[in-house]
């Protein structure tokens, strides 16, 4: 058996060695998905970290693995869309402070790289911490031999109710007959909208919806994403249009840091209101819960701040009666992150995905009769990288995109 040139430990007597359990034998996973015993204390200092690695991954993801001394490694999506190379940079400036840390210390390291950072919050450093956190739970759960909703006192629920994608009446009938009984879809326009826009561009969109909810059915759940990018002088107007065929929310109809001008819109409508994905921690999700600014909390575990910051979202939001329905148009890192944090609240809506998982993991997730995936019971986040597969996926140079105003070439929001 091949030793360890640093600890002279093979991997497996490494592991044994950490988690005190005798004849181990192989790394198949146990037949129970709990620990036999806790672990004591004076064992935490056996796990070090040893190394951070990250990898751009096509479409436009970046992933991570924090290794370890065990051999165990850690999975985690730190994405920021369009600023892959920013995040490597800045977990590469933390990397520092987690070697030869403990990775089961995870909330701990969560309150170090947070609050060391002279400035906090932010996109750009959340969204590190985030994919951080994921692999660091990751980590804990394999070490324990459980998956990580177990750590959080679950499962509350054994699937996840899924969403995916339509843009017209075609793309509706293809998701129904995948399976799905949500989907989700953006604002039809020609051009980007204008800060006011005419009767033309509203009866437009509104059309657009229709068709979608005659293909689908009074059954079909179809929530709008007004992506921030309809004005507030304009986006009551349409949603007074799409109201009659009822979606299941309207995501970001104003830019989601106007939080009053959220308030004004809520009041004045009867479908639900969805926000989150540009919004940062348990502190930028504060003043939209006090205020009533959205019935729905969009938290993105690849930014906010992983599941240690999405579990305490999801319990701010359930004194306020409030469901989460996580954003996530990422990779299948995030979407087990995902399952995870449904699996362990009470108050989960739905979960957004684009990939399943297919060509990236091992054994990608798949979407049952029903509309759901089921949530993963082996340990950590339940998944395994099919690095063969993925070979061909290494690295990518996505941006986001750049939209003018046809008229003047002035910039707008995309």
């Amino acid at each position: 058996m091949k030793k360890s040139e640093k600890t002279g430990m093979s991997r497996r007597e490494a592991i044994q060695a950490v988690l005190g359990v005798a004849a181990m034998g192989t790394m198949l996973l146990p037949k129970s998905s709990y620990a036999s015993a806790p672990l004591p204390f004076s064992a935490y200092g056996s796990v070090k970290i040893t190394r951070l690695e990250t990898f751009l991954v096509k479409p436009r993801w970046i992933f991570l693995k924090i290794h370890t001394n065990s051999g165990i490694f850690g999975l985690g999506e730190p994405l920021l869309e369009g600023r892959a190379l920013t995040i490597k940079t800045a977990i590469q400036e933390v990397e520092p402070y987690l070697i030869g840390k403990d990775p089961r210390q995870v909330v701990h390291h969560w309150q170090a790289i947070y609050r060391h950072a002279f400035y906090r919050g932010g996109p750009i450093l959340t969204s590190a911490l985030s994919g951080i956190d994921q692999a660091l739970w990751d980590i804990k759960g394999k070490l324990l031999g459980v998956p990580v909703h177990e750590l959080f006192g679950g499962p509350t629920r054994d699937r996840v109710r899924v969403y995916g994608r339509a843009a017209n009446a075609e793309d509706m009938k293809k998701r129904k007959e995948e399976g799905f009984t949500v989907i989700k879809t953006g604002v039809a326009k020609k051009n980007p909208a204008n800060i006011v826009e005419n009767p033309a561009f509203i009866k437009f969109a509104a059309d657009n919806f229709a068709s979608l909810r005659e293909a689908g059915g009074p059954e079909m759940d179809i929530a709008i994403d007004f992506h921030g990018a309809i004005s507030q002088q304009t986006s009551k107007v349409l949603i007074k249009e799409l109201e009659q065929y009822q979606p299941m929310f309207v995501e970001e109809p104003c830019q989601a840091q106007n939080v009053d001008t959220m308030v004004d819109i809520a009041r004045g409508m009867h479908i639900p209101i969805a926000t989150g994905e540009r919004i940062f921690t348990k502190w930028g999700f504060r003043e939209i819960l006090e205020k009533g600014a959205a019935s729905i909390v969009q938290p993105d575990l690849c930014h906010a701040g992983g599941i240690t910051e999405g579990r305490i979202i999801a319990g701010m939001a359930e004194a306020y009666y409030v469901p989460i329905a996580p954003h996530n148009p990422m990779g299948p890192i995030s979407l087990a992150t995902g399952l995870q944090l449904a699996a362990s609240v009470p108050n989960f809506l739905v979960q957004e995905q684009v990939s399943l998982g297919e060509g990236y993991l091992k054994n990608p997730f798949k979407l049952q009769k029903d509309g759901t995936v089921m949530v993963p019971k082996t340990p950590g986040l339940g998944i395994e990288l099919d690095e063969d597969k993925m070979k061909e996926m290494i690295g990518h140079d996505w941006k986001n995109p750049e939209s003018y105003n046809a008229l003047d070439g002035s910039v707008v929001d995309w």
